[in-house]
């Protein structure tokens, strides 16, 4: 299942990105590619992982307190008792455990609720290799001097990375991004997305300046547009 395209970007915030790009390019060699999706990962192990531990916890409180759990059936089927065989009672107890493990994984196809409860590190680390695969494709090794440099924003997960290609990697320590990172971040959570893009890739383009000054010649070897997936 591919993921989902996101709506907050208007035509706007567009152009205000590809004029961003191209003014940071023209005191660098460096190449800006900026990229933004609604999701990185559906973290469909999440919620599986989720729903099976709920379906254990249910098991073991079944099998813990079986008189009370039968009780509740004798109740539903009308209060007439029936001793139940051992066969009987095991196929009451996985139905009992699938329902509680299909229950719960469609309350988690919320996707909400599902980042809720995704480990902080797990996000993390989707949006880290989600950014590296992408830069991988569209941006390493395509410029002549190896000065690509990809800026990624993941919407829901509200994670963002910027990967660089190595010759930018070489010179430039990833913390000096900080400032970048920053004023991406404060204009998202301010409801200013395009902004945001916009005033990282100011930032980017002064740190590429410093590092990959323009030359005599400075060719447009990567696209200014802001990539929506």
């Amino acid at each position: 299942m591919g993921l989902r395209k996101i709506s907050q970007f208007t035509e706007a915030d567009h152009a205000i990105v590809v004029a961003a790009v191209a003014d940071a390019e023209r005191l660098t060699t460096g190449e800006i590619v900026t990229i933004v999706t609604d999701l990185s990962d559906h973290y469909d192990d999440i919620a599986m992982a989720w729903a099976s531990a709920i379906a254990f916890i249910a098991l073991v409180s079944y099998a813990t307190f079986p008189e009370f759990y039968m009780g509740l059936i004798d109740a539903f089927s009308g209060g007439w008792r029936h001793e139940y065989t051992t066969a009987e009672y095991a196929a009451f107890l996985l139905a009992a455990v699938a329902l509680k493990w299909i229950g719960t994984w469609f309350i988690l196809k919320w996707m909400p609720l599902r980042l809720a409860l995704t480990p902080k590190a797990k996000k993390l680390a989707r949006v880290r290799s989600r950014a590296i695969s992408l830069f991988k494709v569209g941006t390493e090794s395509k410029t002549v001097g190896r000065t690509g440099v990809l800026l990624y924003l993941s919407m829901k997960e509200h994670r963002a990375e910027i990967v660089a290609d190595a010759a930018i990697a070489s010179k430039v320590a990833p913390e000096i991004w900080g400032d970048a990172m920053v004023a991406l971040l404060d204009q998202v959570k301010a409801g200013n997305p395009g902004a945001g893009v916009a005033a990282a890739v100011t930032q980017m383009g002064i740190v590429l300046a410093e590092h990959f000054p323009r030359g005599s010649e400075n060719p447009n070897e990567l696209p200014d547009r802001l990539i929506q997936l």
